[in-house]
């Protein structure tokens, strides 16, 4: 059972099916240093059970607020009046240029293959990326594109 913060961010922020524990443990810690509830989104590509987290040496994981979704529907009906932001790397449009608002989830998709491209195709308007100058780096982390993005809405709402 996860707590819910009493003062919590303006923001969620979800994951649909991550696949590498340390990408999710850094999220979450990102999440809970900010008060932002976290949305695990259909199958994960590891464990939560209480054991694994402590072997994973996540003792902060039960301090955080994770919610768990068995899929990208039941996560709309979680949150009906959110406006939904997915993050990729070859969005149309740099984040930074982004009008963040409260309310705002912003999503990635699983490490090795992104989000489903029809919900890309679907809502492009809402497609954001983290700009990378080297051409030869493919992607960047997906606890660190988290964290940015995470930071940057933080940052225009305060």
């Amino acid at each position: 059972m996860h707590i819910r913060y009493e003062t919590p961010s303006p923001f969620h922020v979800a994951l649909v099916e991550p696949e590498i524990p340390p990408n999710t443990g850094n999220i979450a810690r990102t999440c809970l240093a900010t008060f932002t509830p976290l949305h695990l989104v259909g199958q994960l590509g590891f464990r939560t059970d209480r054991r694994a987290v402590m072997r994973a040496g996540l003792d902060y994981w039960y301090d955080a607020e994770i919610h768990y979704h068995r899929s990208l529907e039941d996560l709309f009906t979680a949150l009906p009046r959110a406006r939904f932001l997915y993050i990729e790397t070859d969005a149309p449009q740099v984040y930074t240029d982004f009008k963040f608002a409260p309310g705002d989830v912003l999503v990635l998709g699983r490490e090795t293959k992104g989000l489903p491209l029809d919900l890309i195709a679907a809502n492009r308007d809402r497609c954001l990326m983290v700009p990378m100058p080297n051409d030869r780096v493919r992607s960047l982390n997906l606890a660190t594109t988290a964290g940015i993005v995470l930071y940057e809405a933080l940052r225009q709402v305060r």
